[in-house]
């Protein structure tokens, strides 16, 4: 006989500062993924940008021999090891344009993710105002939440390209407004952003004393030129920006970031981030500096396999009748639904029921999503090709 165990309340209740602030959306659906394969069903995940493939043999050769070394294994700089600093600043030099200096402009991070938090409760605090893309990546409002700073939306609709209404945002009531979330080339639209809307971001900032802060991950993947706020004349007054190694050079799973901007900025953030970790471990440092060093033919090989994989994703939108733009760039294509479903929930959930397949509703980035899909190309092309078998079968 099982015994049933009577269920107790939390002897103490979570902080109030938790507020709206719900588990992430992936973390609840991959549980239920997890339940659905266990229950027999062959569910494909086509949902998450995590990339499939491997780092460069030499970055992986980098990692490998430098945990032979007996020095290798103890406490590392907060502020990363100079060798990470100068790839990051040399990085930026070269594909970027944007001169950083490695001694103060450079704050390496376990992936860009936790830089969002860093900066936000650095920055950020109950009073302040803070605009958020909508749609965006559901982390800018969740660590704005946490920090008890109101959220300010400003919307990105197709028919302006994706791109904020300026001339909206120059005439409300900017005066408590402390940051502004910045995202491009951007996730999910897939909408990339040239050198003279940000200059006008740079501008507007500087007009209005915001923070802008520009998560910058997406620009080598299916992207052909490469920009940065901080390229912009001026720019580090008033702009920080995030990068990540985790999409162009396929190292998600090392949780490997940075910061980049004005010495004093970093200076602020480096406060709160020195209580939350003690370094990195070296060799993954060290792999990383190797990384940075990836020749183009490096991003023109990754680049193929995703445009091979990004038509296969068209004709899977083109099987559900979905409208797209072919010259989204991003490791995702973002597609607008047909007008006879309520929102992208409903075809998701119709999509993940009856063909077993997953695929993200845009609605988890926004109101401004609630009628798109998003598909992401990190799995094997083969999967797409099953996943459009589904979809065209009979049910």
């Amino acid at each position: 006989m099982t015994k049933t165990v009577a269920k107790t309340e939390m002897i103490i209740q979570p902080a109030s500062r938790l507020g709206e602030v719900k588990e992430y959306y992936f973390s609840t659906k991959l549980r239920e993924i997890a339940q659905m394969r266990a229950e027999g069903k062959p569910v494909l995940n086509l949902g998450i940008g995590s990339p499939d493939l491997p780092p460069s043999q030499e970055v992986i050769e980098t990692l490998t021999n430098a945990v032979l070394h007996n020095d290798m294994h103890g406490y590392q700089s907060y502020t990363g090891i100079p060798e990470l600093r100068s790839a990051f600043a040399q990085w930026y030099q070269q594909w970027f344009g944007a001169t950083l200096d490695p001694e103060g402009e450079v704050l390496p991070l376990m992936g860009s993710k936790e830089g969002l938090m860093h900066i936000a409760m650095a920055f950020l605090e109950s009073g302040d105002e803070v605009l958020v893309p909508n749609p965006g990546y559901p982390a800018y409002r969740a660590v704005s939440n946490l920090t008890g700073a109101t959220i300010r939306e400003y919307k990105l609709e197709p028919a302006r390209g994706w791109l904020p209404d300026m001339d909206a945002l120059e005439h409300s009531d900017l005066s408590r407004v402390k940051i502004m979330w910045l995202n491009y080339p951007n996730m999910p639209t897939g909408r990339s952003a040239d050198l003279s809307f940000l200059k006008s971001i740079v501008d507007f900032a500087r007009r209005h004393k915001i923070l802008i802060v520009n998560d910058n991950p997406y620009s080598f993947i299916l992207n052909e030129q490469q920009h940065s706020i901080l390229s912009i004349p001026g720019a580090k007054d008033v702009a920080l920006e995030l990068n990540s190694l985790s999409k162009g050079h396929n190292m998600a799973g090392w949780r490997i970031g940075m910061l980049a901007g004005r010495a004093d900025y970093l200076k602020v953030v480096l406060r709160f981030k020195s209580n939350m970790d003690s370094g990195m471990f070296k060799p993954v440092q060290l792999a990383a500096a190797q990384a940075l060093k990836s020749p183009p033919e490096w991003y023109q090989r990754l680049n193929t396999v995703y445009t091979e994989r990004r038509e296969t994703v068209f004709q899977l939108f083109d099987a559900l009748n979905c409208q797209y733009d072919p010259e989204q760039v991003g490791m995702f294509v973002w597609a607008e639904i047909p007008a006879h479903y309520a929102d992208a929930y409903a075809l998701a959930d119709e999509v993940l029921y009856t063909h077993n397949v997953f695929i993200t509703p845009g609605g988890i980035f926004g109101s401004q999503g609630n009628r798109y899909l998003r598909i992401s190309l990190c799995s094997d092309g083969a999967l797409y090709e099953e996943a459009m078998r589904r979809v065209r079968s009979p049910e």
